[in-house]
Formats: structure tokens, sequence, C-alpha cells
């Protein structure tokens, strides 16, 4: 069967208390006159784009940039805990940095003085996104507008990040990768399926281009990074799964063996 994919408005929705909590933590942020460490990004900017994401999560946008692993961390921190992520906002701003669950998480003098211009993405999400990418890199440092062979090598995301952002960012205790790709692949599912289920979250990697477009690459490969949701369905035909992708909710609808062929892993973490 063709792969259905169907976006969905309103299925995951934050918490009104918690939205309210954070809305309040925003309003003391926009009273601050304290200068920024971030020269080239607008606070009034910020803020607008802090209340859309606060009200709505999937508003989160990577946009250009090859930030999925980390996007999908940040939409699951804004829906279930957004009152950390204005905190973590409002201190990466201030002072360039914030307290991760373990570990103290900072921007580097370098990527605050590159982010302008063209981000290619809203200042807000570049804010974090770049950090949390920039942070794990060795070899290439992030910068909005770099050659596009940099910037993927920059963005690329490994299993074992997922795993510590899954930890420092939204605080989960007990973590797990399960390695999916031809075998496992149900057995990975049940374990998101649980894990959401505990209060937690899980994350999937798969081949985008043969999973979210219908131009399938002749040899799948692992591209991409979403959040899953729910309604996570793997007995038999059809497979069904609701993620987070792109700026959007969407529901997958496929055939067991298009699931097996681009499903690569999970990476799932419970309080």
């Amino acid at each position: 069967m063709a792969i259905i994919r169907e976006t969905l408005t309103n299925v995951y929705t934050p918490d009104p208390t918690r939205v309210q909590e954070a809305e309040a933590a925003i309003a003391d942020f926009e009273k601050s006159f304290a200068p920024g460490a971030w020269l080239h990004l607008n606070k009034t900017t910020l803020i607008a784009e802090m209340r859309s994401r606060v009200r709505d999560p999937f508003q989160v946008n990577q946009g250009g940039q090859p930030f999925c692993g980390p996007a999908s961390v940040l939409v699951e921190l804004v829906w279930k805990q957004p009152l950390r992520y204005v905190e973590i906002c409002r201190s990466l701003y201030l002072v360039g940095g914030f307290q991760g669950t373990t570990r103290y998480i900072a921007s580097s003098d370098e990527l605050r003085r590159s982010s302008y211009g063209n981000l290619r993405m809203p200042q807000t999400d570049w804010m974090i996104l770049a950090t949390l990418r920039d942070v794990e890199n060795v070899l290439f440092p992030v910068e909005p507008n770099a050659p596009d062979l940099i910037r993927n090598l920059a963005g690329m995301t490994k299993s074992w990040e997922m795993k510590g952002w899954m930890q420092e960012i939204l605080g989960y205790k007990k973590v797990k990768y399960n390695h999916a790709y031809l075998t496992n692949d149900i057995s990975a599912m049940n374990d998101a399926t649980a894990a959401l289920k505990a209060g937690g979250a899980a994350f999937a990697l798969i081949t985008a281009e043969g999973m979210l477009s219908d131009r399938p690459p002749a040899v799948p490969f692992p591209s991409h990074w979403v959040a899953l949701l729910g309604n996570i369905s793997v007995q038999g035909d059809p497979v069904t799964f609701d993620i987070y992708t792109w700026c959007k909710q969407m529901r997958l609808k496929m055939d067991a063996g298009s699931f097996k062929k681009y499903l690569w892993a999970t990476v799932t973490g419970t309080p």
C-alpha cells in the first residue's frame, strides 16, 4: 500500500495550567531590561516566538537547518514542560547558557557572534537548537550560512546525543536505545508505546525520503529524527503512528514492509 500521511490539528495539545505558568514567566522576562548575550537576536521577536510555541508547541521549526534531532527534543520540552522551556530560553538569552540535569550547557562565543543574517529558521528556535548542536560538535562548528555540506555535517545527530538530551534537557532518568532496522522494529515501537504511557518521550530515526515523501531512495538510509506522539499500532498491516516533524503533527499509515525498511532506531526516556 502507498504510505498515507495525514496532517493533524489540535490532537496533541499542552496542559492549560502549565501554559498559564509559562506565559506568566514570559511576561516577567519581557519586563527585564538586562542586556542579552546574543547581540544580533531581537528580544521582542524572541518573546513573540516563545509565546507562540508555548501555546502551540508544534510551531517549533528547524526551517532550512539540519536540526531534526534537537528540534524533536525541543518540541517535547515545550509540549510537556513549557515553564522549563521558558526558563531555558531566558537563561540562554541573558547569560549564554543554562543548567541541564547534570551539567551546564553553554553556547560558544563564536556561535553567538555568527548568529545574524539569514538564520534559515526562527530566532528562538535557532538560539536553542544551534546551541545544542554546537555543544556536541567537535570538528564542525554550527554557522548559519556555511556551505550546505558543512551545515549538514554539523547538523548530524547521533543516537547517543539523543540519549544525552533526553537526560539533560527533558530530565528523564531511564533512557534506552533500540536498534530497529529490519528486525526488532516491533519491540522498538512497543518500548516507545510503553515510554509514552509512562509519561516519557520517544523518538524514531527514519528514512525521511521513503516514509515522508513519494521519492523513496534506491537504498534506504537513516536521515531524519522524529518525535513519536502516540497512536502506535504495529501488529500487522497497516502500521500506524503519530509523529512531529517539520513543524507539523502527522499521522502515518503504511504496510509492514515499508515500516521495516524505513525505521532504523528508537530512543525512549521515562521518569
